[in-house]
């Protein structure tokens, strides 16, 4: 995927939206100064983070300039500038791949985890949760007839081989979530898993995790991986599928947002934290995102699936070990 330096809104839209009453004078009539700008990197879907970004340049007047990519390739190239940060944020992402890059990340304020689910942090981390993202099977209900997929242990299922839509974990930050989440709910080795899941793909992946449920809708797949909100946004959208709790438990790990060590513009990063992770953004989360808040006043009622004690320190410290075994299943699968 390539990645895109893009400013959120462009200047007519800024000044439009009240930005220069806030006090942002453009410089040379194109942006405004340092102290009033903000860079995200996103691994969000455009629906996500564009909604989001509008509204708080809107309330701030704060110039929100965007990269957007996978979560591995943003991490990546966080990674990569981390003698010269080029990003405030990093905005998106499982907190286990937040987790794996904490060494190019700061400590947060105090205060702005105040309100949060506990169940959602992990003590000494260098994140803090944005959204509750359960990952789900979905199905063909036309094309699957009347036994459709139960759990993990369906995706080993010579049945299905070949019929599984699932996205690259070495690109999609949520295929990783899967993996990891699949390791640690069935029993057996991880190399052992690893290779049966693999094999049972038959070298179908796909590029990106936006891809499982238009292929499983469209019968490309049958059964396919994907998070809640990603199969409850489709299914609102008409596509022909439906979702399955895995019944061996299945992971509940949030997104993350991130603030980058040594950033340039750190006092506006805390203002963006402190925006997405507050009511108002929190409530959009379900109304017009089709995920789960991680604020303790917003919590949802108690979740009607199984959820596994998922290990994030196990899954972030492990991230570049089960990745390379996987890379090696890749290369010895191709043709």
């Amino acid at each position: 995927m390539m990645r895109r330096l893009i400013p959120v809104l462009l200047l007519c839209a800024l000044l439009l939206s009240g930005c220069a009453a806030n006090g942002v004078q453009p410089e040379n009539g194109y942006a405004p100064p340092e102290s009033e700008r903000l860079v995200v990197y996103t691994s969000h879907k455009e629906e996500i983070y564009r909604p989001i970004i509008r509204e708080f340049e809107q309330r701030t007047g704060i110039w929100v300039q965007l990269e957007t990519g996978g979560t591995n390739e943003m991490l990546e190239q966080i990674a990569l500038e981390s003698d010269y940060p080029q990003a405030d944020l990093m905005f998106g992402g499982g907190v286990e791949s937040l987790q794996a890059f904490s060494e190019y990340f700061d400590d947060m304020p105090s205060g702005l985890d105040d309100n949060l689910l506990a169940c959602y942090m992990l003590a000494g981390s260098k994140w803090l949760p944005f959204s509750s993202l359960p990952v789900v099977l979905i199905y063909n209900q036309k094309l699957t007839g009347d036994d459709p997929p139960t759990g993990w242990a369906s995706l080993l299922d010579s049945r299905w081989k070949g019929k599984i839509a699932f996205a690259r974990p070495d690109v999609s930050g949520s295929s990783y979530t899967a993996l990891a989440t699949l390791l640690q709910a069935l029993p057996g080795t991880d190399e052992a898993l690893m290779e049966a899941f693999y094999r049972n793909l038959d070298g179908k992946l796909l590029e990106g995790s936006g891809l499982v449920v238009g292929a499983v809708s469209d019968g490309d797949s049958l059964i396919g991986v994907t998070l809640e909100e990603t199969a409850r946004k489709g299914i609102a959208a008409g596509e022909d599928i439906a979702v399955v709790y895995p019944e061996e438990g299945t992971s509940d790990v949030p997104d993350g947002i991130a603030l980058v060590m040594g950033c340039a513009h750190r006092d506006n990063a805390v203002r963006f934290i402190a925006f997405v992770l507050g009511t108002d953004v929190q409530k959009r989360l379900s109304t017009d995102f089709y995920r789960r808040s991680v604020r303790a006043d917003l919590a949802e009622p108690a979740r009607d699936f199984r959820i596994i004690d998922y290990d994030i320190v196990w899954a972030s410290g492990h991230k570049a070990e089960l990745l390379a075994a996987w890379s090696l299943l890749t290369e010895e699968g191709a043709p």
